[in-house]
């Protein structure tokens, strides 16, 4: 027991130096900000349109939104704490040995707080708006929808393991921009059925300002299955190999 305590207590002392608290606070930004941009935006489409719930244009502005929001938010931590921006990312990503488990549970912490005050921010300053929160389409089960999002989640990991593997390419900036691009296009196909929330902290966020928690574990059961079975299959089948993806955590590197 002497030698796993030694290295539980190790990882624990590398998740509180100050890089990775530089870490944990780049991750509090970049959640807080899309989560902002995603829920604010559904919440300006429902101000705007008597009908947003049936409205086409409604789900098209919520997955520009997604694009533009995780884009540019995972580009502002990548080289921080690695972009993740997502539990389920997070979660993958320590599955596959990426991250220690300490260091997932503050970015956890970190991802769920943020999200929580980006939707209290939304409910405080728009007072007549109430949060929109995340829920199934009636004709689908709970099961089913937790399969739905952990197919989303299951693309949008890939994406980000294939964005940040070295032996790529140099993807640059074209990195962030391809996982946007994934993300806008999982809501675009399952927005009307689950929800699209493919988040977590997102879905965790808008339930805990709302008040409504109704199917929450569809959207954790089903995105951290889906986004370990990316990590597994990437780093064992697809691309199996020595490189680290992308150094992604606070230990140094791009997160894509």
């Amino acid at each position: 027991m002497a030698p796993v305590h030694a290295s539980f207590t190790a990882c624990f002392q590398q998740s509180v130096t100050p890089a990775a608290l530089r870490a944990y606070l780049a991750e509090f930004i970049a959640t807080f900000f899309y989560v902002f941009v995603v829920v604010g935006s559904a919440m300006a489409s429902r101000k705007l349109m008597s009908d947003a719930a049936t409205d086409p244009s409604s789900l098209v502005l919520v997955a520009i939104a997604n694009t533009f929001a995780l884009s540019s938010c995972v580009y502002i931590a990548a080289n921080v704490s690695g972009g993740h921006v997502n539990p389920a990312v997070t979660f993958g990503l320590a599955v596959g040995g990426h991250i220690s488990v300490p260091t997932a549970l503050f970015y956890w912490a970190s991802q769920m707080l943020a999200s929580v005050m980006a939707c209290l921010l939304l409910k405080v300053t728009t007072v007549s708006q109430h949060v929109p929160n995340y829920t199934i389409a009636n004709e689908m089960t709970g099961f089913g929808a937790s399969m739905l999002e952990g197919v989303l989640a299951f693309g949008l990991v890939y994406t980000v393991y294939a964005a940040g593997d070295p032996r790529t390419g140099p993807l640059g900036t074209i990195g962030p921009l391809a996982i946007g691009m994934m993300a806008g296009a999982l809501v675009l196909a399952a927005g009307p059925f689950s929800g699209g929330s493919i988040n977590p902290a997102l879905a965790f966020g808008s339930a805990v300002v709302s008040g409504r928690f109704k199917n929450q574990a569809v959207y954790w059961v089903g995105p951290l299955i889906g986004a370990t079975v990316a990590g597994l299959l990437y780093d064992n089948v697809v691309f199996p190999g020595d490189a680290s993806v992308s150094g992604r955590g606070n230990s140094g590197g791009s997160g894509v």
